[in-house]
């Protein structure tokens, strides 16, 4: 039985402009209180993820990152139920004043989410 790998590495990630601008040009979208997920096909065999955390929306850098790293633990957490999506995710300033664990229930949600939709595009 093989073991799963739950790493982040450099290829689960999105860092090219034009790999976000595919995500922006039409996207499917997954939003609430804390967060707005947009996701498209991608062309890998692996999900990828790219996250977009304003300074307009959070302005503390150490406020951002430390939702940076929540969205990257759930994600890696998640990688091996999502197929082959590109996501972006956008916080909301809302997610600033959240504990770290309404913050992963709200991913988990989202990621879910995504995937169903997903499975269809």
């Amino acid at each position: 039985m093989t073991e799963l790998n739950y790493g982040f590495p450099p290829q689960l990630r999105l860092k090219k402009a034009a790999e976000f601008k595919k995500v922006f040009t039409n996207p499917i979208k997954s939003t609430d209180r804390y967060f707005t997920l947009l996701a498209t096909q991608g062309d890998f065999d692996h999900p990828r993820v790219g996250l977009a955390i304003a300074k307009k929306m959070i302005r503390k850098a150490v406020d951002r990152n430390v939702i940076k790293r929540t969205v990257r633990e759930s994600f890696r957490l998640q990688q091996h139920t999502m197929g082959n999506i590109d996501i972006v995710v956008l916080a909301r300033k809302e997610a600033l004043d959240a504990p770290p664990e309404t913050l992963r229930k709200s991913l988990e949600k989202h990621w879910l989410k995504l995937v169903s939709k997903c499975a269809s595009c």
